[in-house]
């Protein structure tokens, strides 16, 4: 990490290791307990649950937890995350509400096409809205955002596409993997593709 970048994460009160513990944290500790409790059936309050939606009924507070943290140690939080806690919320209280892991699964699906149709409504308006998300962080030109705003807009569809296909059809080892490692990996992989092509616009 760049010395000016840390001095930043510094003056913001969140040196990098904090950050990362903050960010990454939750993510490895789920995958972690999951494959722990991935085949258990636990038997609370008169019910039987399954093992994957204790789970999320725990990670879900935990995610809300060192989020709020992050947003009190840099006073920064965008929409787009704000967003993503409450279909997580959601998701999570349906889950363990109906004792019914397919919710949680879902929640993917509903987080790129909620962002997606977002940025076509944008974009059929004339603006860029993805600008706005991430304009400190890339300078490109209009024709360039409007590129890029295009770009994620499709690969949000497909990546709902994707883990629509997945999570009904393959079973759950799967689709942690794919949501915990895979889909991370391609979007932020495909994100640096277009962003170098929108640059040269």
């Amino acid at each position: 990490m760049s010395e000016p970048v840390e001095a930043a994460l510094h003056a913001a009160g969140i040196g990098p290791k904090l950050k990362a513990a903050l960010e990454f944290g939750p993510i490895l500790g789920f995958v972690a307990v999951y494959l722990v409790v991935r085949e258990q059936t636990y038997t609370l309050w008169g019910r039987d649950w399954d093992g994957f939606v204790l789970l999320v009924g725990g990670f879900v507070p935990v995610v809300l937890a060192t989020s709020a943290a992050m947003w009190r140690l840099t006073g920064k939080i965008t929409p787009v995350q704000v967003l993503t806690l409450i279909i997580m919320t959601l998701s999570g209280a349906l889950t363990v509400g109906f004792n019914d892991e397919r919710f949680f699964k879902m929640r993917t699906t509903v987080v790129c096409l909620t962002l997606s149709t977002i940025l076509w409504v944008g974009l059929a308006r004339g603006r860029a809205w993805l600008e706005g998300v991430m304009g400190g962080m890339v300078t490109l030109s209009p024709a360039g955002w409007t590129y890029l705003t295009r770009r994620f807009a499709v690969v949000l569809m497909v990546l709902a596409g994707a883990n629509e296909t997945i999570w009904r059809n393959f079973s759950t080892d799967v689709w942690v993997a794919y949501d915990t490692f895979v889909m991370p990996v391609a979007f932020f992989g495909y994100v640096f593709v277009q962003i170098r092509n929108a640059r040269q616009i």
